[in-house]
Parts: C-alpha cells; structure tokens; sequence
C-alpha cells in the first residue's frame, strides 16, 4: 500500500483535520467536576460518530462513571489497540487565561502556530493525531491496514475509578497485540521519543479539624490549637534539606538507575537551565545528590498540589479557621508499593498531631510505576518511522509523568504498550492557555501513518 499517497492527502487534509479537533475541544469535558457530566457524555458521542463515520463500528459504553468509547475494525495482520482520553482538566484560575478555554483558536507565536484550548495537548489533540492518521488511510486505500481496536476513556483526568473493572469485564474484547498510547511529548520539544518508563502515582487529600467552628482572632488567638499551623509543620515536615522524603519507607523499592540507561540518558545532553528556564526557575530544588534528569524520569516525588483553609477572598477576616485542608501527591518509581506509601504517610500524619486536632483523608488513586521492554521488533519499526518523519533520531526515554493505563495493559491484558506522543514541554499541560502546536499535530498525524505502515 502507498505510504506516499496517505502522507499527501493528510497535508491536504489538514485544515479540515484541524477544524474537527475545535469541535472536539469546544465540548467541555471536565471529568473531575460532576457539573460537567452531560459534557462528558457529549464528547463520548462525538466520537462514537466520528468513528463510526469511518466504518469502525463504535459504541458509547456505560461506567458507573464517565462512558468509553470502544470501537473494532477487523482486518488482516497485528492487532493493534490505540488508548486515548477524551475528558480533560478543570480550567481554574480562569482569570488566568487569555481566551474562553472552551472557544480553542489558531494563534501565531513567535515559536511557530499553536491551537489554543483546554484539551488540545491533553489529550485530545494527540488523541485526534491518530484517529487523522487512520482516516486519510481509509480516504486512499479504502479500508484500513491490521486489526484495530479503540479504546478511549473519559476519566483519566480524575483517577480512573472506572479503568480497572472496565478492563477486567472486557479484557478477552480490549487484549490486542500492542497497545498504542499518545499521551506524551517530544524529549526538550525537538526529539522524537517511545517512552519506556513511566512513574506511578498516589493522590492523597487531608483534612485537619480543631475547633468546631472558626474563632475570632482577638479571643482566642495564641490559645487555641490552629489547623493551618499544624497542617503547615506536617507539610513542611515531608522533606529534609536536602531535598529527600521522609515519609517512612518510601524510599523501599527505588532502584538505582542502570549504567547502560544513565549513559544512554547522558548523551541527550538534556539542558536542566533552559527547561527550568521556560518556566522562569534556575535551581534544580530536588535530591541534591541526583542530576536533573534522574530527577524527572527515575527518581520519586512528594508534592503539595493544593492547600486552603480560613478565609481566603478580597480584604481580611481575623479567623482562626475550624479546618485546613491540602492534597499532596507522590509520584513512584520502581516496585514502591502504593498502597504501603498511603499508610505510612497517614501514620506520619495522625503520629503529629496535637491534642485537640483530628484528621480524615480521601484517596485520589494510587497506581505503581511501568517500564516496557523494547525487545519487540515493533518498538525498533516505530522509533525508526519516527526517525524518518521528524528528520531527528528517536529516542527511547524515562517520562516524568503517571499514566496508570500503560501498567494495566501490561497487569490486566498481557499487552506491551507503546508510548507515543507530539506534545512539547511549554504545553502548558493543566495550566492556563495550554496550546498544542499546529506542526505537532500535523507531523503526528503523518507519524501515526507511518507508524502503521512500518508494524503492518
């Protein structure tokens, strides 16, 4: 089959491609907020439709969540699965962003066009890069190369509550040969990668009560037992100075990283300054014994991602506040277990308090860290069509980031993933203004194409 003729008719097709992913990006489908489920439901139908509309027979189905969206093509060759999410972050501080997050628009910036809008990095967009890859396949040549399965999930960015049982029911339909994920970026914005190891994640949330209600500064300031002040000393107690975690056992199954793979991560000559520099930091703040990198891609992380209590609008009110409240995450490396790291800090945290304070935690989902082999013949086809499309040798590489989906097909279906993604580090990935650039999306569809073309 003709790989010249697919690439062609995507660079055709492109401002079409572009206009399909701004009605994708203008459904709001903020997973974690309940006020946005009939949004959620909207983007999962918009989908089923368009895949349909490529003759991939796709339904919405039901979770006692948010649905996904399952399709299957039959064909001859590998089976290939293509994993993506359709939901996408809360948008606060809305103040901060230039434009309607929710109205997506073509900006030129002095690094080249970008789309604008909540979804368009993550992870619609690179969602959307391979779905485009597979409908100008299908323009040309009328039917599509392997076996394909679709698999597009609508809570990645609220924890997956729904991921696992769904997978577990419908794992003999889901089980595919290789699984491709996009849902990651270019190495420094520039170099193609296959990520091949990935940190897991546990959400915690903690809330600190005193008195049963706020007090008055002025009477009982001094005396009574203030939870911002308890909450603040615990937090600050999670790390020493040299940038270490505390937390008991948490350093139990950190490996250290191989020879080979620190040699191979040195010759990328990755440029700390300029990555903190894009976001206007200069000092590496974690363990001062790691390089950078290590750092991002290998090493584990404790984070504070929200605090409040007390009152916190315009002007000032002199409360001692009845609660204070944070949610901290950790980012796993290893065979660190989940599960054990949640008790041990829950028992740092009850072992701190005072008398007169209480706490109660929520859990926000706790997956352990993946790493892939990349002995496949498929992972040397990929890196090699990716070569050929960005004009830069692709590398395998570590990612700083959880995406649980990649362990659970290892775990549940017994199925290599595969990581794949066009975003750049300035993305802006669950801040303000996030953009996704035109070029990215445009060379990941064609990557997606030859991507196919190379494993088929």
């Amino acid at each position: 089959m003709s790989l010249d003729a697919v690439l062609s008719r995507i660079d055709t097709d492109l401002p079409a491609a572009m206009d399909r992913l701004m009605a994708l990006l203008r459904i709001p489908s903020i997973s974690t907020d309940p006020a946005y489920k009939a949004d959620c439901d909207r983007a999962a139908d918009w989908l089923v439709e368009d895949l349909n509309s490529l003759g991939i027979a796709t339904e919405k189905r039901e979770t006692p969540g948010h649905p996904m969206v399952v399709g299957h093509l039959e064909g001859d060759g590998p089976h290939l699965l293509f994993y993506g999410h359709y939901d996408v972050q809360p948008v606060d501080p809305l103040e901060l962003w230039d434009n309607d997050p929710f109205d997506p628009r073509v900006e030129q910036t002095p690094k080249g066009e970008v789309i604008r809008g909540r979804g368009s990095s993550d992870d619609k967009g690179q969602l959307m890069t391979f779905i485009e890859a597979c409908r100008a396949w299908k323009a040309v040549h009328g039917t599509l190369p392997c076996k394909l399965t679709f698999f597009l999930e609508g809570e990645e960015e609220s924890g997956s509550p729904s991921l696992v049982p769904f997978m577990q029911e419908n794992a003999a339909e889901l089980t595919s040969d290789l699984a491709l994920i996009c849902d990651t970026g270019l190495f420094e914005s520039k170099t193609p990668a296959i990520v091949t190891m990935l940190r897991g994640l546990l959400g915690e949330e903690l809330t600190i009560k005193g008195p049963d209600i706020d007090l008055h500064s002025g009477m009982y300031g001094g005396v009574a037992i203030n939870p911002i002040r308890v909450l603040a000393r615990i937090l600050a107690s999670l790390h020493d100075d040299q940038g270490r975690i505390t937390v008991p056992g948490f350093y139990d199954g950190v490996p250290e990283l191989p020879d080979e793979i620190e040699a191979q991560w040195q010759g990328l000559a990755f440029d700390h300054a300029a990555f903190l520099g894009d976001v206007g930091l200069s000092h590496p703040a974690g363990e001062q014994d790691r390089t950078p990198l290590e750092m991002v891609w290998s090493r584990p992380t404790c984070e504070v991602n929200g605090i409040w209590g007390g009152y916190t609008g315009d002007g000032f009110k002199t409360v001692l506040p009845a609660e204070a409240h944070a949610k901290i995450s950790f980012r796993l490396v290893g065979t660190q277990n989940p599960l054990a790291i949640r008790e041990s800090f829950r028992q740092l945290v009850r072992d701190m308090l005072p008398e007169d304070c209480e706490v109660t935690f929520k859990d926000h989902g706790a997956g352990a860290a993946s790493m892939t082999e990349t002995s496949d013949p498929s992972f040397e086809a990929a890196r090699k069509a990716l070569s050929e499309e960005w004009q830069v040798p692709a590398a395998y590489v570590g990612c700083g980031g959880s995406i649980p989906i990649a362990g659970h097909f290892q775990d549940i279906l017994g199925t290599t993933p595969m990581l794949i993604g066009f975003g750049k580090d300035d993305d802006a990935l669950h801040s303000p203004n996030e953009k996704y650039d035109v070029e990215s999306f445009h060379k990941g569809i064609r990557s997606w194409a030859r991507i196919l073309a190379a494993l088929t």
